[in-house]
């Protein structure tokens, strides 16, 4: 049962109410950070940065905010949330002085990311929490009146993208979606030759075969005890709570929540949102999706199978390495292989290659065409979170807004619930539903724990 927006988070209010004193904790000082200056906007006008979860993606994102133009000119980094408080106060210290600055030196720290929505300082938030518990923070930071930059993927059901794009447009909101490649030049431009017929009429597109994640039942995880201070049971979130095990909570520690089941997709949600949203961006389907998709098999690693209504056909094929291995065998050109984040796309004019941030055609004199300013030109964004900061003040959407990432989302789902099921499936894109098929559409959505269901309505 999804239950209502006020009995969800009165209940969730009252379950972290005995954790009150370490909810907010004092201030976290360091010293005073940049003031108004000529031609620099004042702290009044900067946009106050919240992250929610400050695990691994949230130290990666640190580099990106190095490179930010905007900070800290126009945007402030002013409060963190995180299960595990200890993790904000050493994510703080840690990064103090280079990009994480606010004048008078003050944050606000909390362990429950409501309170943090509730403070009136955050005009925005990061949400890189875990795939299980990334869609309820970013429905309920819309509510709050506060812009979205969201992890991919998006959430862990095709039912709970679509409500967060429900809770984007109600509310109002900037949304941007993690896949930072489309702020890339030769991202953009790959996908410019491929929309431009510069490798004529796409018939096929090939990509990594990567890996489900597998049942929690297919691993050995004892009891251990529980790290003090992490809240083991929110961090369960709308799954039925498990022992505590480092091996659950590391995003890739053999296996990781990453690689189970019940808390997200594996590698086909992970690196596939990357990927496949380069294939939906290249064959001008960011609105809609595939109408078919079947598995060769029922199992965590089957080939993947789809068509388009146009007829192209997806196929996930090539060989795949574990996290940090090649993407290719050794006995195979690298060349003519698409990397675990790239796409080949196959015309019946050539060959396009494309890998995270370059690409290849054969023959080689299809690239050399330049791309004509009459030609189709495709949005441009060279900074994935400055396109973000930027949209927040113009309110215009961003290069890879909630419906991109909804659809790149339910791309990698349909992959996924095709191994679960091992046969050929119908999908319907416009009503998002496998037609007459009950067992295929009860994958859409799962069971929620109270009181971490989604709104009804958002």
């Amino acid at each position: 049962m999804i239950g209502s927006t006020k009995t969800s988070r009165r209940r969730f209010l009252k379950r972290t109410a005995a954790m009150a004193a370490g909810t907010a904790a004092g201030p976290y000082v360091i010293p005073s950070g940049v003031l108004a200056a000529p031609g620099k906007a004042g702290a009044n006008d900067r946009i106050g940065l919240a992250y929610i979860g400050t695990g691994r993606r949230a130290h990666q994102m640190i580099h990106d905010l190095k490179n930010l133009p905007s900070l800290p000119g126009e945007c402030q980094i002013v409060a963190v949330s995180d299960i595990w408080l200890k993790k904000c106060h050493e994510y703080l210290k840690r990064y103090e002085g280079e990009v994480i600055k606010k004048k008078g030196g003050k944050y606000g720290i909390y362990q429950d990311y409501r309170k943090l929505l509730d403070d009136k300082s955050v005009d925005a938030v990061v949400v890189a929490t875990t795939e299980h518990f990334r869609a309820l923070p970013c429905i309920h930071a819309c509510q709050a009146g506060k812009d979205v930059y969201a992890e991919k993927p998006l959430a862990l059901t095709i039912r709970e993208g679509r409500a967060i794009v429900n809770a984007v447009r109600k509310y109002k909101r900037v949304f941007q979606t993690g896949t930072q490649d489309r702020s890339h030049f030769r991202n953009r431009q790959a996908a410019e030759y491929v929309r431009n017929g510069r490798i004529g009429k796409v018939h096929t597109v090939i990509c990594q075969n990567w890996a489900s994640s597998r049942p929690y039942s297919d691993y050995k995880l004892p009891a251990e005890p529980v790290p003090e201070g992490l809240d083991w049971d929110t961090w369960c979130g709308q799954t039925e709570p498990v022992p505590f095990n480092m091996r659950i909570y590391r995003t890739y520690n053999n296996p990781g929540w990453h690689n189970l089941y019940r808390y997200s997709a594996g590698w086909m949600a992970n690196a596939g949102s990357h990927a496949l949203e380069k294939v939906q961006w290249a064959l001008d389907t960011d609105d809609t999706g595939p109408v078919e998709v079947w598995a060769e098999s029922k199992s965590f690693d089957a080939k993947v199978t789809y068509r388009y209504a146009s007829g192209v056909v997806l196929k996930l094929e090539q060989s795949c390495a574990p996290a940090g291995g090649p993407p290719w065998k050794s006995d195979e050109k690298p060349e003519d292989k698409a990397s675990c984040f790239g796409a080949i796309f196959v015309g019946d004019q050539g060959k396009l290659i494309e890998h995270r941030g370059r690409f290849n055609t054969k023959p080689i004199a299809i690239s050399k065409e330049p791309i004509k300013d009459t030609d189709i030109r495709l949005y441009k964004s060279d900074n994935h979170v400055q396109n973000w900061i930027d949209c927040i003040k113009s309110r215009e959407k961003c290069v890879a807004n909630e419906e991109i990432g909804h659809r790149t989302l339910s791309v990698c789902q349909l992959g996924h619930i095709a191994r679960q099921l091992g046969r050929k499936l119908r999908w319907d894109p416009e009503k998002e539903i496998f037609p007459g098929d009950d067992e295929a559409n009860s994958y859409l959505e799962r069971s929620q724990r109270a009181p971490y269901q989604l709104p009804d309505p958002v």
